[in-house]
This record gives structure tokens, sequence and C-alpha cells, in this order.
């Protein structure tokens, strides 16, 4: 409670005219330094005004009314017999009265302080002040200086388009939301919220925003080599060998393992795919749009949506029937991101009865033909050994049921054992231990991946 209030309540409750009060003023109503109006007048209170009262009064700090008090004196000088003659109970009684009264108004504050406390704590430790407060605000001018007046775009999509630009001598993107959009402004305002309070080296870094009126954008560092579905896609001229992929999917893991395992509390991405992976000149991956991003409950249940959102193909099947959101939705939809990687065709192909990837994988992995699941524009220039512990890693991901997924960390460790495997044994061809880990495979998954959705 401000100053205003609190010398609101003290006027209140400190005009004692009429009640009867006796005994002495107490010397402590001069400390009270809220304390703006003191009405006293009618009671039979005796002995003098506290000095600091009186200065009160004579400065204009107090507005000070002590009238019709026959006993009581208006200088530190009173007769002496009159204060002997006073009883001290009766004296006592006035100062406790007016004690009493202010031990109420502070206990009043000082609960209602605690309540607030308590209310703040309960609060996500992750701070989440309004878009005005934050110092990376750039106004529609600045955008367009930086765009060069909206010169080249590099990226389009249903929040808007992104272009190309320039801060002094650093490349940034910068994306519009497009006027058209109204589900595009609260993805917008919660992306700027998260990104201005999350920072890990496999996350977009955001520079800044732009908030004006209708004219609202995220600028941020530029990513030099694009989406991960751009360099999965045939018309590609460079392809990613299998040891870049599989560092790409690590950092991918790393950037989720943070929101799930790092952020307190929990904060589930709800649209992880190929084209929210980014890509920079070394071809760190960093994962993108967090728009649709969740703040997880703080005592660990799981969130109820109104509304399902992600990606056609990505998305938890749990979660799309039964609207309860767990980190374990990032895992089947990154599980699925690994089969693009490994296998390099579409989430879903109506041209095949298998028309899911998951089913597809499966149904290959039935007759043990690793080979025809892997990327043929790979050429077999893999370690087998490393191509089917990640097939089995991204299967377990994508496992209809939620408990049977791994945690987030649990899948970084284990792509961290996949890409070791690769870097310290680069072989061609299958081996005995190739064919036990197939079998292993085919043990290991569930026997109603046919719940997936096609």
């Amino acid at each position: 409670m401000g100053s205003t209030g609190m010398d609101l309540m003290f006027q209140s409750i400190c005009g004692h005219s009429n009640n009867s009060l006796t005994g002495l003023v107490p010397d402590f109503l001069s400390q009270l330094q809220y304390l703006t109006v003191l009405n006293l007048e009618r009671n039979q209170l005796n002995g003098s005004i506290p000095t600091e009262l009186l200065e009160r009064s004579k400065n204009g700090s107090l507005l000070l009314s002590v009238g019709e008090n026959s006993n009581l004196c208006g200088s530190g000088l009173c007769n002496k017999k009159k204060n002997i003659v006073i009883p001290i109970v009766a004296s006592t009684g006035g100062f406790f009265i007016l004690s009493l009264t202010v031990a109420a108004i502070l206990w009043v504050l000082r609960r209602r302080k605690q309540q607030h406390k308590a209310q703040e704590d309960t609060k996500p430790n992750i701070q989440n002040p309004s878009l005005e407060s934050i110092q990376r605000q750039f106004t529609y001018s600045d955008v367009q200086r930086i765009t060069n007046n909206f010169e080249r775009a590099i990226g389009k999509g249903g929040f808007g388009t992104v272009y190309h630009g320039c801060i002094d001598d650093t490349q940034v993107a910068v994306k519009i939301l497009s006027p058209t959009s109204f589900q595009g402004y609260h993805q917008f305002e919660a992306e700027v919220k998260l990104l201005l309070r999350v920072h890990h080296k496999n996350l977009t870094s955001l520079i800044g925003y732009c908030y004006e009126g209708t004219q609202m954008g995220l600028i941020y560092e530029y990513m030099a080599n694009g989406d991960l579905e751009t360099h999965l896609s045939d018309n590609n001229v460079k392809i990613l060998c299998w040891k870049d992929r599989l560092q790409i999917a690590l950092d991918t893991t790393q950037g989720l393992e943070y929101l799930h395992h790092g952020c307190k509390p929990p904060i589930v991405h709800r649209d992880v795919k190929p084209t929210n992976i980014l890509l920079n000149e070394n071809f760190q991956a960093k994962l993108a749009d967090f728009g649709l991003s969740k703040i997880l409950p703080t005592d660990g249940t799981t969130h109820v949506s109104t509304v399902v959102a992600g990606s056609p193909g990505y998305l938890d099947p749990e979660y799309s029937i039964s609207n309860w959101l767990t980190e374990k939705s990032d895992v089947y939809s990154f599980g699925i991101v690994l089969l693009r990687i490994i296998t390099n065709r579409p989430v879903i192909d109506r041209s095949h009865e298998m028309s899911h990837i998951s089913h597809w994988v499966s149904f290959m992995l039935s007759k043990g033909d690793i080979e025809n699941i892997v990327d043929p524009r790979l050429y077999g220039d893999y370690n087998i050994n490393s191509i089917l512990k990640a097939i089995e890693i991204a299967m377990v991901c994508v496992s209809p049921t939620s408990i049977k997924r791994p945690t987030m960390d649990q899948v970084v460790s284990e792509l961290k054992e996949c890409l070791t495997i690769e870097l310290s044994q680069r072989k061609g061809g299958y081996e005995e231990e190739s064919k036990d880990s197939i079998e292993m495979i085919n043990m290991n998954l569930s026997t109603d991946l046919n719940a997936l959705v096609r």
C-alpha cells in the first residue's frame, strides 16, 4: 500500500473525538510519519501535549484538534497537582486505546504485505515484465532502416514474413507480424516474453522487438544456413552427412532439455519440427518459433489445453486426444524429426499404405530392411550401429503412450552415445553386432504402434 492509502487510513482511525478518552496523549503518536490528522476533541485527556505534535501542528504537517479537554495543557508546563489527582489507571486506559488502534493498523499492513509476498512466491520464477518495460524495443522506423525498407524477404509463414536486415555490422532476421493474423498477435506476445527470459546456445536469441500500434515484429540473430527442412529437401544440392545430422539432432535435444529441465517451471515448445530448427554458419542448430510454447504448472501436474496446438504429423496423438500437455509431447515431436533426419521421407505420405512415417519405419523394421530405411543420398557413408541406435531412439520417442517415452535428458544422453559411435568407428556393411541390434529394436518396439494417428 502506498503512502496515500496509509495517510487515509490513519486519518480515519485517528479521529477520536468525543470518545471519553482519558489519560495522557502518548508521545509515540508524534513518530507516526504518515499521520496528518489527529482529532482528540471533547475527551477527558490530561497532561501536556507532546512537544513534537505541537511542532508538527505549527509547521502544517499535522492537523491537530484538542479542544474541550479541560485538563489538557497546551505546553509542557502543567499543574503538577492536577496530574497527581488523575488516577494512573485512567492515563493507562487512554494510552492503551490509542496503542491498540495503531497496533491493529500495523498488523493489517503487515498481513497484507505477507499475503502479497506469498502471492509473488507462487508465481513462476521466470519473470514476467510487460513489453513496455523491456529496453530492447525498436520503433517501426528503426525496423524499416534495419531491413532497408523490407528489401529482402528470406521466409514466409502463417505468422508473417521474415526479412534480412543489419544492425551496424551484424546481420539479423526480422519477422513481421501479418496484420490479418489475429492468432499471430498472441503468439508474438508469448514469444517475446519467453525469449527475453530464456537463454541457451541451442535456442534462437532475440535481439529486440517492435510494437508500435498495429506494427509488430521480432528481431533475431541471423541464421545463415536457414532451417533443417531446407537441407532435408531433395532440391538441396548440398547433402548433410550422417555425422552432421546427428549433431543437429543433439543440438535440438539440448535446447529442449533446457526448456524441460533447466527452466523452473518447465516449458513445452509444442511445435518441434524441421522448419523450426535453424542452422547458423557453422551448422549449429537452434530451436526457434516459441509462439505456441506453454509454461507448465509448478506442481508437476499436466496442463489441460482448451485448444490443441502443433503441426500435423508431428503432433503427439495422446495430447491431441486428451488435451493433456506434458514435456513428453515435445519428445514425441522430436522423435518424428529424428525419423525425418534418418529417412528423409515426408511425415505423411498419402501415396503409401503406411502413410505416417512411424508406421512405415515400423513396417520396414519388421522386415529387417534397415538399408532402405536410411536416406539413400547418404550412400552408405555411416556407421551402421550408429544408425541402428538412432532408429531405436526415434521409435521409443514416438511411442503412442507418453509413459513409454524417455525424458529429454535421457534422449540427450543416448544421442551423445550415438554420435560417439559414429565418430569412433565409421564403417559400412553389416556386422554380427548389427544383427543383434536389429533384433533388439524389434523386441523393444511397442506393439501398439498401430494406434498411431495416420
